[in-house]
C-alpha cells in the first residue's frame, strides 16, 4: 500500500510542469504571507507525527522484549538499533519526497487554476479531471486511497497507545483484544468517529489540517 502513494509522483510527471521553475521555488522558496504560517506549521505536524511518538516506539518496545527471551540484551541493542536508525531515516526520505511531489502537484493543478478551498479528497480528485485529465485523476484517486489505508489505523493506533499509556491501560497489537479490553476499544472508537465525521458538517480537511498545527505545536513539548 506504502507504493500507492508513488501515484502522487506519477501525477506531477502527467501533468505539463516547468521543472525549472519547481527546482527555483524548492531551493529558493518565497516568504508566505502571514495566514500560510498556519500551513508551515501542519507541515511539522504531519513530518513529526503521533506515530513516531507512541505507536513505533511502543512497537519497537514491544518487539525488543519479545526478541531479548531468544537473545542477550547486548544482541537485540546492537542490532536493533541499527535496524530502528535504518527503518526511521528510509521512512522519513520516502514520506518527506513523496510530500514534495503532493506540494508540487497541488500547486500545478489546483492552486493555478485558483481553486483554493477543497472541503473533501472526492472533491480534490474530481478537482483534478479537467486541469489534468483522466490519467492524473485516476492516479491522484488511488494516491487517496492508500494514503487512507494507511492513516486510517496509523492514526486510530497511535491514538490508543497514547491513552493507554496515560491511564496505565495494557496496550499493544500483539495482545488478545480480551486482554486488552481498553486498548481496542480506543482503536474502535476512533474509527467510528472518523466515519461519523463524514455525516457530520465537520470538514475532513480541514480536521486534518488543524489536527496537524496541533501535532506541530505540541511536537515539541511532547
Amino acid at each position: 500500500m506504502t507504493l500507492a502513494l508513488l501515484a502522487y509522483a506519477a501525477t506531477a510527471f502527467a501533468v505539463h510542469l516547468s521543472w525549472s521553475d519547481v527546482l527555483r521555488g524548492v531551493l529558493l522558496p518565497s516568504m508566505p504571507d502571514s495566514s500560510a504560517w498556519i500551513l508551515v506549521a501542519a507541515i511539522f505536524g504531519t513530518t513529526i507525527s503521533p506515530y513516531l511518538f507512541f505507536w513505533q516506539a511502543s512497537q519497537e518496545a514491544e518487539d525488543a522484549r519479545a526478541k531479548a527471551k531468544s537473545l542477550s540484551t547486548s544482541e537485540v541493542s546492537a542490532g536493533e538499533e541499527r535496524r530502528i536508525s535504518l527503518d526511521s531515516w528510509f521512512g522519513m526520505f520516502f514520506s518527506n519526497l513523496i510530500a514534495i511531489f503532493i506540494i508540487i502537484t497541488t500547486a500545478a493543478t489546483l492552486h493555478i487554476a485558483g481553486i483554493t478551498q477543497i472541503d473533501t479528497a472526492a472533491q480534490a480528485a474530481e478537482a483534478l479531471r479537467p486541469l489534468a485529465g483522466d490519467f492524473a485523476f485516476a492516479l491522484f484517486a488511488s494516491g487517496i486511497i492508500g494514503t487512507g489505508l494507511l492513516a486510517v489505523p496509523v492514526l486510530a493506533g497511535s491514538a490508543a497507545y497514547a491513552v493507554s499509556e496515560t491511564f496505565g491501560w495494557r496496550a499493544g497489537l500483539g495482545l488478545a483484544p480480551r486482554n486488552a479490553k481498553a486498548f481496542y476499544s480506543v482503536i474502535a472508537s476512533a474509527g467510528i468517529l472518523g466515519i461519523l465525521v463524514h455525516f457530520s458538517p465537520i470538514s475532513p480537511m480541514q480536521a486534518l489540517l488543524w489536527s496537524a498545527v496541533i501535532n506541530g505545536f505540541v511536537a515539541a513539548p511532547l
